[in-house]
């Protein structure tokens, strides 16, 4: 009897084990499908958006001494971070451009060494205060725009309207630690509902 009640509390916990492994698994595909449900790309363009960060950030370690960072939204690649000279810059972008489906490339490499890891923290944590902000959604809907932080630049990407930009930006320019709010909008004249493909 005692060792049927030991194998029964084992293969619960066995089981348990493997079920909570399940539920951030589930719990994350059903965040990610309300991301999808929420955002104002299609749903193909929003796969093709995390196809076009992965093949870009793969492709950008042949670049030694390089600290990249690619962000797409809608086909419109932003590359951040730091080159080592003009040339690495230009070579950075044009694997951009030659990533299928990539529609435009917004290059703002500087010419500089790495950023350090405290100053990639304060601009993660500056990330994180924008978009804590930004969830008010007062004029603007939130999960309509992208946020990326490199040292102490903020850049806006999204699809929104001209008085949903302002807002936005007006959000981001007031938030403490900002430096500089860069706006890469793609502007649309009415609010669309969320598209499903």
């Amino acid at each position: 009897m005692m060792k049927r009640r030991l194998f029964v509390l084992l293969f619960a916990a066995t089981a348990a084990a493997s079920l909570s492994a399940c539920l951030p698994l589930m719990a994350g595909g059903v965040a990610a499908g309300t991301l999808v449900a929420t955002d104002r790309r299609t749903s193909g363009t929003y796969v093709e958006d995390q196809g076009i960060q992965v093949k870009a950030l793969h492709q950008s370690e042949r670049f030694t001494g390089a600290h990249i960072n690619i962000t797409s939204y809608n086909r419109a690649v932003l590359i951040t971070g730091e080159a080592q000279d003009a040339a690495q810059s230009a070579d950075i972008e044009m694997m951009v451009r030659g990533i299928p489906n990539v529609q435009r490339v917004y290059n703002h490499l500087v010419i500089a060494p790495a950023a350090t890891l405290a100053q990639r923290n304060n601009d993660t944590w500056i990330t994180t205060k924008v978009r804590t902000r930004l969830l008010d959604g007062k004029g603007y809907p939130p999960q309509a725009v992208k946020v990326v932080t490199e040292r102490g630049v903020v850049y806006l990407l999204g699809m929104v309207t001209a008085a949903e930009g302002s807002a936005v930006a007006n959000v981001a320019s007031t938030t403490p630690g900002v430096q500089q709010v860069v706006t890469l909008f793609e502007t649309i004249s009415a609010s669309p509902a969320p598209a499903s493909n």
